[in-house]
Order: C-alpha cells, then sequence, then structure tokens
C-alpha cells in the first residue's frame, strides 16, 4: 500500500511538471502545424482490468491522456476556480480531480470508468466516464465539488454538488443506465481516507455550449447503488 501511494504521489508531481516542460518545448509554428487527433480512444483499453487496480498511475501519465482530455472536454465550467482569479478549462479541471488516481474500471466490454481526486484534498473527486461501444466517443466528465456553506468534509452531513459535463448533449430524462450505473457505484464509496459517504445534495448536468440544467442528484445515480442485472438476478432466491 506505501509502494502504491507512493507511486501515486511521484506521478502527481509528474502531472504538475509536464506542463512546464511543455511550455519550452512549443511554438507558434508547432501549434499552427498541428493537426487534429484522430479520433480513435482504443488505446485506453489496455488500461482496463484485469488487473483491478494497479493501472491507473499509467493511464494519467499516458502522452496521449492530456491531449484526449483537451479534445473532448471543452465546455466551459464555472465551479473550480473564482471570478476574480478566473476559472480553469474543463480539460484542466480534470486533469486536477483526476490528479491523484483512484481506479480505471471496465464495464460490458464497452465501458471505462476513471476515477481520482485532487491532489491533497481528497473530498474533491472525479470521475472520466467514456463509452467506447459508439461512433464518436461518447466521453463524462463528473466531479464532486464541496458546498462550502455546508459542514466540513470531514464531518458527516456535508453536502456536495456534482457537476456533470459531456461532449454530446444528454437528455435529462433519458440518461444512459450504464452512466447511473458507474456514477452510483462511485459515489458509493467515501473518499479516500474516509469513511463518511459524500451525500450529493445538487446536480447540474452541463452542455457542451455550457447550459447547465439542474437536476435530481438520483437522476444520474448519486447516493444510489444499484447491482448490475446479471448481480441482482444471482442475489434473488
Amino acid at each position: 500500500m506505501k509502494m502504491r501511494h507512493a507511486i501515486q504521489f511521484a506521478a502527481t508531481l509528474l502531472l504538475f511538471a509536464t506542463p512546464a516542460a511543455h511550455a519550452q518545448i512549443s511554438s507558434p509554428q508547432i501549434k499552427k502545424d498541428k493537426k487534429q487527433p484522430k479520433e480513435n480512444v482504443e488505446w485506453l483499453w489496455q488500461y482496463g482490468p484485469p488487473p483491478a487496480d494497479g493501472r491507473e498511475t499509467q493511464l494519467v501519465l499516458d502522452t496521449r491522456f492530456r491531449p484526449f482530455l483537451a479534445q473532448y472536454l471543452t465546455a466551459p465550467q464555472t465551479f473550480w476556480g473564482s471570478p476574480k482569479t478566473g476559472y480553469k478549462p474543463l480539460d484542466e479541471t480534470a486533469l486536477d480531480f483526476l490528479s491523484v488516481p483512484d481506479k480505471v474500471r471496465a464495464d460490458d466490454n464497452r465501458y471505462l470508468s476513471i476515477t481520482g481526486c485532487v491532489f491533497r484534498f481528497n473530498p474533491a473527486r472525479g470521475l472520466l466516464w467514456v463509452d467506447l461501444g459508439l461512433p464518436h466517443p461518447f466521453i463524462i466528465f463528473a466531479a464532486i465539488d464541496w458546498i462550502k456553506d455546508s459542514r466540513t468534509p470531514s464531518e458527516p452531513g456535508a453536502e456536495y454538488t456534482l457537476w456533470i459535463f459531456a461532449n454530446h448533449p444528454i437528455d435529462p430524462d433519458h440518461i444512459p443506465l450504464a452512466l447511473t450505473h458507474s456514477v452510483a457505484r462511485w459515489t458509493a464509496q467515501p473518499p479516500s481516507g474516509s469513511t463518511v459517504i459524500q451525500q450529493i445534495t445538487r446536480a447540474i448536468l452541463v452542455d457542451p455550449d455550457g447550459t447547465p440544467h439542474q437536476i435530481q442528484p438520483a437522476a444520474i445515480g448519486a447516493n444510489t447503488f444499484t447491482l448490475p442485472p446479471s448481480t441482482e438476478q444471482k442475489a434473488q432466491p
């Protein structure tokens, strides 16, 4: 366990150090001539289980991961930052919320769920959900954000907002079941080092153009853990 934490810490330092290195070698001419990346994210599969754990650090350090986030997470966001200092681009926000890697899970040979949290603030957690079964990948970034006027994160009863960003519009009345299951499973787990389940009291679904839609947290699966259909059937007497 200590070794895994040491690897994650080293990965986090590398993530924060990487932008500076890129800034030194980039130039306007290189950016101008750079072609748009192809819409192929099959490389993500190599980081899915088995094994169930242990691949998440390698994923966030993959040189394709940052361009992947930049390509698909383009909606404006207004929760990570402030009006005075400005808000980070969504891809950089996602990187912050995944900077301490947690798990990579594969479901139904189609979906990937990648989780993590903010460096030195475990309650701020991120989920990157990818549907690879469509002609164009369907990418969701979800973030659990502490409501600062509620109790402190270490106390039971602290409240959180779940922000959900998609690269394609989602009908709030027809959210994919695979996504709600992944969110339910994710929110059923407490932050690292805690035994307190985070209470999601608000959920905001954001369109690719930045239009927000407040939805019921249960509609996206928050705090409503459900078993997969096959497991539910086995559990029946």
